[in-house]
């Protein structure tokens, strides 16, 4: 049986290949019409895979999820554009960044809730920085991608110098979702 993905070594921990393999085939069908079944970019977005050894190269797979996600928001884009129109498919788009603008224009150190006591969370002033580039993007037409969204990483704080982890990570998938429909 061939291997979709690069596995590692032995003793090392990757995603586990029956479930990504799966995955993989399902989007297939559902892509090619195949299959009845509905599957957007954010469901790619928002899939998981356990960890086992010997499992497939983590970077790989993730890789390429973000290559079939960006095929599933190009062949919806496409879809509601033939429908609809490019016009509505930008004030989509608009709605869209709209619900995230709220959070942008509030303080530094305020635009999300700090995680439950005790809990980690992302650093704040990571966070704020992220949120300072979207707002330099909508506001001035300033360079950001997808990719740079789905990418970031925030240092770990605790108390008031942090922000909840669900939160953010909701907010940056919406963002993603946002620039992704634009790219």
């Amino acid at each position: 049986m061939s291997t979709m993905f690069r596995k590692v070594g032995r003793l090392g921990s990757g995603y586990d290949p029956v479930q990504v393999d799966e995955f993989f085939d399902r989007a297939r069908r559902v892509y090619e019409g195949e299959d009845g079944e509905h599957l957007t970019g954010s469901d790619v977005r928002n899939a998981a895979f356990d960890l086992v050894r010997g499992g497939y190269a983590t970077s790989a797979v993730d890789g390429a999820m973000d290559r079939l996600e960006r095929a599933f928001v190009a062949r919806h884009r496409t879809q509601f554009v033939a429908e609809h129109g490019q016009q509505a498919w930008m004030d989509h788009l608009a709605d869209q960044a709209r619900t995230l603008y709220g959070r942008l224009t509030r303080p530094d150190g305020e635009r999300f809730a700090p995680p439950r006591r005790g809990e980690p969370g992302y650093d704040a002033e990571d966070v704020d920085e992220l949120c300072h580039r979207l707002i330099d993007y909508f506001d001035h037409g300033e360079s950001l991608t997808s990719d740079e969204v789905r990418h970031a990483t925030f240092g770990r704080r605790t108390g008031k110098s942090a922000y909840g982890e669900p939160a953010v990570d909701a907010f940056c998938d919406r963002a993603v979702e946002v620039l992704l429909g634009v790219e």
